[in-house]
């Protein structure tokens, strides 16, 4: 007796139609002015029919299922699925889809089907607390949710005060011969059946094109460390634009090959800092990854196509210092964000042929929004001196208007730019095309955020005479020593010079000649020793460091903690530093 997920397979192929009929070909774009015909709506959805009418064969999705199969999938098949899913809530009439799922295939169909259908999608971060992920969902209004199988106990709460949210569950395995998945596979067919039933109008009743390109097509949820987390509103438009800047700023559409891109960066992150959309565009291939695995990601950038990927200047750190790193015989391109990095990380990284491309920017700003533009003059610098430029925060993105730092010593809602001398500290500030809309039912939190009409990030930085910006801290972590500014991110950029040190995190701790002086947390590499009074010693001798920068005290952890996209946990170090709890 056949089963729904045997029967899905063979299904897809009767619910496929040609390529000059309604169904996976590209739609007409929806004209919402009469008689304005060279207008339609932005809207990044359109990039999956597109892709399955110009490649239906290309490769969208090399994916490991949590079955440890190797799953590959067409864009053809990508888009029916996308298709399936967003008839499947148009059926029941889901307008609000949560997502609670790692780095898999359902995960980016999702993004796609949840579009389509009309729906927003509400994208949880699963490293965090059960209360936290239950406040989201609740907060967001969601109608249904998307879960994998391995995150349901983070459900607990949530389904105990909202029984009748329904759940659909993606158990990630492999998909070959009418081997399905299970639960959410079945929606997908339940969509297709019913938009066969309903007249087989496939791509063409769907949005594909929104309605109106300022509608909400995604929550992002900032991750909450110090406060309730705040759900950021990203519209079609704003996603649009900021992913045609990450196809043209990383060099997705580049010539001689499809790009591969290597899905480290969390989807759920930003939407995956509009990635997702950018190389679908491009019709490159995802590589999708369920965790993190420093082997597992040498594996496929020694033995796959992977041309790109993004991730934190952690990640970085630690995919360099694996056992099994070693120089790739083809370049690969990476964009570094989520914290500043260091010149001596992005000198690993090239010597590994991984060319890493410093890109900043925040939830609030769609993921990346300023890039350290590469200059050919640096190349003639010394060493240092280029890394050092490298790892700038750089210029405002193709589609944003150009990044500012404005003073921050003068009454709320005054805008006045800082002199750009690479001296004055100011805070960053952005205005354009991707700033996201404002924070989802909290308009006290909006209207801070664009208090003087520039969306602020909190973010301490210079000016400089190029134009460039570079961060020196958040607010909240300047040390200030005897009337000297102390940025916690230079002296952590000194410190992992030291040939054992991994890692570093800085903080301010109370002292009472100084007011405040800088306290060092770090991290050994694998086979070092070293001790804190080490690393003191040679930072008053050795290092260079300013003899006021100069930490008194060196603490060797095992690991910094750190929040679930790779920053540095600041407000644990400066518990751990007044003799809180490491438990």
């Amino acid at each position: 007796m056949s089963t729904a997920k045997s029967r899905l397979a063979s299904l897809l192929g009767h619910f496929k139609q040609p390529l000059d009929a309604n169904s996976t070909a590209a739609p007409a774009p929806v004209n919402t002015f009469q008689h304005n015909v060279n207008f339609h709506t932005l809207s990044p959805t359109f990039f999956l029919p597109r892709a399955a009418a110009i490649e239906p064969d290309a490769e969208a999705i090399y994916h490991i299922t949590a079955n440890n199969q190797v799953l590959r999938r067409t864009y053809q098949e990508a888009a029916d699925r996308a298709r399936g899913l967003a008839y499947f809530l148009k059926k029941h009439g889901y307008r609000k889809v949560g997502i609670l799922c790692p780095n898999t295939p359902a995960f980016l169909e999702s993004i796609f089907g949840i579009a389509a259908a009309g729906a927003v999608n509400v994208a949880v971060n699963y490293r965090l607390k059960e209360d936290d992920i239950a406040y989201i969902f609740a907060h967001s209004d969601a109608e249904v949710i998307i879960a994998d199988q391995e995150y349901l106990p983070l459900l607990a709460s949530f389904r105990a005060s909202k029984p009748n949210v329904r759940i659909i569950v993606d158990t990630d395995t492999d998909a070959t011969e009418g081997q399905l998945a299970g639960p959410f596979d079945e929606a997908i067919l339940e969509g297709l059946i019913h938009d066969r039933d309903t007249g087989a109008n496939g791509w063409s009743a769907l949005e594909s094109q929104a309605a109106s390109e300022d509608d909400v097509v995604a929550l992002a949820y900032t991750s909450g460390t110090t406060a309730r987390p705040k759900g950021v509103e990203y519209t079609h438009r704003g996603c649009y634009l900021a992913a045609m800047a990450n196809i043209i700023e990383s060099g997705l559409n580049f010539h001689g090959q499809r790009c591969g891109y290597l899905w480290i960066l969390p989807m759920f992150h930003a939407m995956g800092w509009t990635f997702p959309w950018a190389v679908t565009a491009v019709r490159g291939t995802h590589y999708c990854l369920r965790k993190v695995d420093y082997p597992q990601i040498w594996r496929l950038l020694k033995d796959e196509n992977i041309t790109h990927f993004n991730a934190a200047p952690t990640v970085n750190t630690l995919l360099c210092s694996s056992a099994e790193a070693e120089r790739l015989q083809e370049p690969v391109h990476v964009t570094v964000a989520a914290s500043p990095p260091t010149p001596h990380l992005f000198e690993q990284m090239t010597g590994l042929n991984l060319h890493p491309v410093h890109v900043y920017g925040m939830t609030e700003t769609y993921g990346p929004i300023t890039k350290g533009y590469h200059m050919p003059a640096w190349e003639s610098l010394p060493r240092k001196e280029k890394f050092g430029q490298m790892a700038r925060q750089g210029h405002g993105f193709l589609t944003s208007l150009p990044v500012r730092v404005v003073q921050t010593e003068v009454p709320e809602g005054t805008i006045i730019d800082v002199k750009r001398n690479g001296k004055e500290i100011g805070e960053i500030v952005f205005v354009g095309n991707i700033c996201a809309r404002g924070y989802y039912k909290d308009p006290e939190a909006t209207r801070k955020l664009f208090a003087g009409g520039v969306l602020h990030s909190g973010d301490l930085a210079v000016w400089h005479p190029d134009g460039a910006i570079q961060i020196l801290d958040r607010a909240k972590d300047i040390i200030i020593s005897g009337g000297e500014n102390i940025s916690s991110v230079a002296l952590e950029s000194m410190l992992v010079t030291h040939p054992d040190i991994l890692e570093a995190g800085v903080v301010a701790v109370s002292d009472s000649h100084w007011g405040e002086r800088p306290k060092a947390f770090v991290t050994v590499k694998a086979g070092r020793h070293l001790e804190g009074k080490d690393v003191v010693t040679w930072a008053r001798n050795t290092s260079g460091i300013s003899k006021f920068m100069v930490p008194r005290e060196v603490e060797v952890i095992a690991e910094l903690p750190k929040t679930s996209t790779g920053k540095v946990r600041k407000n644990v170090l400066r518990d751990w530093a007044k003799g809180g709890s490491r438990s």
